[in-house]
């Protein structure tokens, strides 16, 4: 399955679930992930899909090209905390544009993945992407990983919100996120730490996330 392809596929499962009714139903109240009402995240999760749209609208960048591991490198929100200006802010974002209420947001969503659908298959494999974390560009299929990461993982995060199971996603998906996961992480905690999470729960350290 090509990357277009599966980002397609987990971004038509996060449709589906930010279209649950349990999502409307609890649009206002906290969600698991500290900072983020259930509506905010709601729209966080969908920025993955609206950042594609406007993505694939514009010409080919001409920044920088940078591997996937530098582009996290240099992204601000990477390297700060939770309380850093680049998160505050994208918590922000969301909870903004929650503001339009879930009934306006699923029309949204779904008109946007509609688009995307469309035209995405259509884009050529060169086209490159400034990334919102920019001034560089990545190319397309490593753009589309990136967005995937974040519809996998904020899934995740808006299914535990509202007491819904984590939608079950293919391995088309699961071993590349998991892959960058795992690569971010050692950037972060080291091999020796990541050898011992996965292999030895006596010597285990205590957190291996990769952010």
């Amino acid at each position: 399955m090509s990357r277009t392809e599966s980002y397609l596929v987990v971004a038509a499962s996060a449709a589906e679930l930010a279209a649950d009714p349990a999502v409307a139903r609890r649009w206002s109240e906290p969600s698991a992930l500290p900072g983020f009402t259930v509506g905010g995240l709601a729209e966080h999760l969908a920025g993955q899909v609206f950042s594609v749209a406007k993505a694939i609208a514009e010409p080919s960048s001409n920044e920088e090209q940078v591997s996937l591991l530098e582009h996290y490198a240099r992204a601000s929100w990477v390297r700060t905390g939770r309380d850093s200006e680049a998160n505050v802010s994208i918590r922000d974002s969301g909870e903004g544009q929650a503001a339009e209420g879930p009934e306006a947001f699923v029309a949204r969503l779904r008109a946007s993945l509609a688009d995307v659908v469309r035209t995405l298959p259509q884009v050529p494999v060169d086209h490159r992407v400034r990334p919102p974390a920019g001034p560089w560009s990545l190319g397309l299929d490593d753009f589309l990983l990136t967005r995937m990461m974040e519809l996998a993982v904020h899934s995740d995060d808006l299914a535990a919100s509202v007491d819904l199971p984590t939608p079950a996603l293919p391995d088309s998906v699961n071993d590349p996120v998991l892959a960058l996961l795992f690569s971010l992480a050692v950037g972060r905690h080291g091999s020796t730490a990541m050898l011992r999470a996965l292999s030895r729960t006596e010597r285990a350290p205590t957190s291996i996330s990769a952010f």
